[in-house]
């Protein structure tokens, strides 16, 4: 989703809640994974952009997804820090990760899990993340050393594109729903 595309559909509409989809990507799988789930929840009626997790203003914003492609089980600077920023602002966050496990197998499911619970472990104090999903990216073992193919090889199959766009698509609408459902409630409230 390009940038002006998102600023004419936040025009667009204008009546549901702002959300800003953010990402850290070190080689663009994550921002692909982004701009996916950001064309999803836009299409349930809310105004989204989606914007680098270093340019991310969360002024006007009603909810933050946030994600990150995860190296050495941990989340790109610049998304912590907007998961910081957003603890900060009191504003509702669902996360996603990018890393390269896919749980297929008993090792492969308990790898997984380990990933994910150090990635959270990173999050900032005081942060209140209602989702966090892992999703696998575009693996390139360009640059890996023989040993670190062979072992993800046995553990996550051969490398390449490796996202699962109907699992993405299925995360996404869950969380559009979950902010239809927020949005509802504050007007019910109101």
């Amino acid at each position: 989703m390009s940038e002006h595309a998102s600023e004419s559909s936040t025009r667009r509409h204008a009546t549901s809640g702002r959300v800003l989809v953010a990402y850290a990507s070190a080689a663009g799988s994550t921002a692909g994974i982004a701009e996916r789930i950001a064309r999803r929840i836009e299409s349930s009626g809310h105004a989204v952009a989606c914007r680098p997790a270093d340019a991310a203003d969360l002024t006007g914003v009603d909810a933050l997804v946030l994600g990150s492609a995860v190296h050495s089980m941990a989340w790109l600077p610049a998304a912590s820090d907007a998961l910081r920023q957003a603890a900060a602002a009191g504003v509702p966050v669902w996360c996603f990760s990018v890393g390269a496990v896919q749980p297929r197998g008993r090792l492969t499911r308990l790898m997984a899990r380990q990933e994910a619970r150090r990635v959270e472990a990173g999050f900032p104090p005081g942060a209140v993340v209602r989702d966090h999903q892992v999703f696998r990216g575009v693996v390139d073992m360009r640059g890996v050393a023989w040993w670190g193919r062979v072992f993800y090889r046995l553990v996550s199959g051969p490398p390449g594109d490796r996202r699962d766009w109907a699992a993405i698509d299925r995360w996404a609408v869950r969380v559009a729903a979950e902010l239809n459902e927020g949005s509802h409630r504050r007007r019910s409230s109101g």
